[in-house]
């Protein structure tokens, strides 16, 4: 295995969001209502549970298993009624514990929903987060962000930890550093003795590198505060209930549109945009088409399909369509993968 600090994009942990329900407060035949696979590696991080997001889950190539984390944005029917029935059914097949989070009133909610679920086979632990608070993770974070929408609301991100720079072998070897675990000593930050003199870490390491950054917005107005925790994101999924001609609507409801989502990318400068929960009154194409005016690299993905988000280095986000193996039409064929907003 490389050094750390020398590390490549495969030995890095793989990051995807596998959009479960891109619907807007009911399930369609196309799509179904509110939740996000957020996959990083192994683990599994849910946002959000709709009706039906557990037969989500069968139904892709995700599955149940590598659950770690349910987060939830607000408690919205059509953001939380999937929960009795998922934790039912993990309760038959998982003993490890669970973390559930969202704002205040998780507790409560979950509390009035034991009668339909039940004694569960698994420890559920259950927080509450205000704006600006954090689930701190080895490598990353689970940070609560703010959110204007009716009730109590937030929205999150994923922030990975900075990686330590590239390891050069040439300088290291120049200053007579050729073993191996000298060589992995000065990649993860420590000095080395060669010959009786000190080799710095910091004269054969460059700068540490960023790491990746994934936020939902949740249903919410679209605000100030959300843009500058989304500023530089890799990917930002953000609500699109509405089209413009509507924004009186989306302001009476808590809502956002197509364009006021895209003009919030663009704010944050972020490298691509996911427009979902997205209103059965409006075509995919006219919602890209209103984003896109503001926003080049948006796109409005439909259930099961799949957003890769690569190291910073290694090029934009990308897309597949129909995440492998889900719906009724996919035969277990993957499609072609496309960078996000060239299509």
């Amino acid at each position: 295995m490389s050094p750390r600090g020398a590390r490549h994009e495969d030995q890095s942990p793989q990051l995807a969001v596998l959009f479960l329900g891109t619907g807007a407060r009911e399930p369609t035949v196309e799509r179904s209502v509110a939740a996000d696979l957020l996959i990083r590696g192994g683990e599994h991080i849910l946002v959000d549970c709709g009706e039906g997001t557990q037969r989500q889950m069968l139904r892709s190539a995700a599955g149940l298993g590598g659950l770690s984390t349910i987060l939830l944005t607000h408690f919205h029917a059509d953001h939380v009624l999937g929960l009795p029935g998922l934790l039912a059914t993990l309760s038959d097949v998982r003993e490890m514990p669970l973390l559930l989070a969202g704002p205040a009133g998780a507790r409560e909610l979950i509390d009035g929903f034991r009668t339909h679920f039940g004694r569960l086979g698994f420890d559920l632990e259950v927080m509450e987060l205000e704006p600006g608070q954090k689930i701190e993770r080895p490598d990353y974070r689970l940070v609560a962000l703010p959110a204007r929408h009716p009730g109590a609301a937030i929205g999150w991100a994923l922030i990975e930890d900075e990686r330590p720079g590239h390891l050069d072998p040439d300088a290291a070897r120049r200053q007579g550093v050729t073993d191996g675990p000298a060589l992995g000593r000065l990649a993860a930050g420590h000095d080395v003795q060669v010959d009786g003199r000190a080799v710095t870490s910091a004269s054969v390491v460059g700068p540490s590198q960023p790491g990746r950054r994934v936020v939902f917005s949740g249903d919410t107005r679209p605000t100030d505060a959300l843009a500058h925790a989304a500023d530089g994101a890799d990917l930002l999924v953000h609500e699109a209930t509405f089209l413009s001609r509507d924004r009186e609507r989306a302001e009476a409801t808590g809502h956002t549109t197509a364009a006021e989502a895209a003009r919030v990318a663009a704010a944050a400068h972020v490298r691509a945009l996911a427009l979902t929960h997205r209103s059965r009154r409006y075509t995919t194409a006219d919602i890209l088409d209103e984003a896109r005016r503001y926003f080049p690299n948006a796109f409005a993905p439909e259930d099961f399909d799949l957003i890769h988000v690569p190291l910073p280095e290694h090029g934009r986000p990308r897309l597949t369509p129909r995440e492998s193996g889900s719906g009724p039409e996919s035969g277990g064929k993957q499609k072609t993968s496309k960078v996000v907003g060239d299509r």
